[in-house]
């Protein structure tokens, strides 16, 4: 089930995006295995962890300690297409587990590097989380409101977008590439990088003079007052969209603004006094009576739902966009295919706790798997 269906990957589990990425490739079908830190195996619980993240995939555990550990997971590696792993530069080398290790049992895999700062500069071997990669890479600097510090967009744009998506992404372009030349390569993918083409068209902005270094004083940053958010009366909030002169010109008729006050829409000189006013119309209705008169109408207009909220939006519910996997509520697979349909959606599995199945079914006899369990290499799953 799922366009990647047939793809066996090794995920060293880490955090963060390392398992984002494990979950967008297993959602699509690929049989992603989990190796996990055999400190990490919780057996003694009967339940699974409520990972969304680690979702769709079977996990083992395993001492990469151990010499023995080592050369159980380069086993796995020869049968695989892809491994990926999420630690500082040269962590895998001198675990034995690095690339030229990997793929000298199998040269056609493909080695993705999940990394903040990427695999080499001086600051490769730095500490730091999303925070600091959006940081560096001008990302947070754009975003908040004018004259006031810059704002964490949760850790969306490097962990997520500029990250474990990003690998997923090269991993996939490997895996086409592999089927051409039947060799394996290193994707390196770096938060800073997917962070900077996340940046595209603000690079593009700037050069043509349209986006200001100061935040809080553009188009789609706050500074329009019709791109922002709005207070409603119950304190709710709302979205307004309303860039193009059709979309802006039924926002003033929707919103029943003066047409000649909100007349020059692309003045900036004009933008702060402009929201002002539109900020006091929109607390005169609640959430729900701005949605009965503008949503699905071309305002450019939704509610601003929390993540509860969302799933239980009707165009939520017509798509199916979320569903509840072990009393978990999360998305469903995406994107969509026409023929190539995700599979289950089945939840996270305790680390280790599919240990002996998956040795098994990589080749692995009966007493070879007593002996790894015995000697505490592996955990009994």
């Amino acid at each position: 089930m799922g366009p990647l269906s047939g793809f066996k990957i090794i995920e060293l589990a880490g955090i963060g995006p390392g398992p984002f990425c494990g979950m967008m490739l297993a959602d699509m079908g690929a049989e992603v295995i989990r190796v996990e830190r055999l400190t990490n195996s919780t057996q003694s619980s009967g339940l699974a962890p409520k990972d969304v993240l680690a979702r769709n995939r079977r996990s083992i555990a395993v001492d990469l300690k151990s010499p023995q550990g080592v050369e159980t997971v380069l086993r796995l590696v020869k049968s695989a297409d892809a491994l990926f792993e999420g630690f500082r530069p040269g962590v895998t080398e001198r675990l034995g587990l690095g690339p030229e290790q990997c793929q000298a049992r199998n040269e056609r895999l493909v080695y993705g590097r999940m990394t903040g700062w990427g695999q080499e500069g001086p600051m490769a071997q730095a500490a730091g989380h999303d925070i600091n990669y959006i940081g560096l890479a001008g990302a947070l600097h754009a975003m908040g409101r004018a004259g006031e510090r810059p704002v964490p967009p949760l850790n969306l744009v490097g962990d997520f977008g500029g990250g474990g998506m990003l690998l997923a992404f090269g991993l996939v372009c490997a895996l086409l590439e592999t089927s051409r030349s039947g060799k394996g390569q290193v994707v390196d993918a770096a938060m800073i990088d997917g962070t900077s083409a996340l940046m595209a068209m603000f690079y593009s902005m700037s050069a043509s003079g349209t986006f200001q270094l100061k935040r809080g004083t553009n188009l789609l940053d706050g500074g329009a007052h019709f791109y922002d958010t709005y207070r409603t009366k119950d304190g709710e909030h709302v979205s307004i969209g309303s860039i193009e002169p059709q979309f802006y010109a039924l926002l003033i008729e929707k919103a029943g603004l003066d047409a000649v006050t909100f007349a020059a829409q692309m003045d900036q000189s004009q933008w702060p006094a402009l929201k002002a006013e539109l900020a006091e119309v929109f607390l005169t209705k609640t959430r729900a009576e701005w949605c009965e008169l503008m949503e699905g109408t071309d305002v450019c207009f939704a509610p601003v739902l929390n993540i509860k909220e969302a799933a239980e939006h009707p165009h939520s519910l017509a798509r199916n966009s979320y569903l509840e996997v072990d009393g978990v509520l999360q998305h469903s697979p995406a994107p969509r295919f026409s023929r190539s349909k995700a599979g289950e959606v089945k939840g996270a599995r305790v680390p280790g706790e599919d240990s002996r199945a998956v040795l098994k079914e990589f080749g692995f006899s009966d007493d070879e798997i007593g002996q790894l369990e015995g000697a505490q290499i592996i955990a009994k799953g």
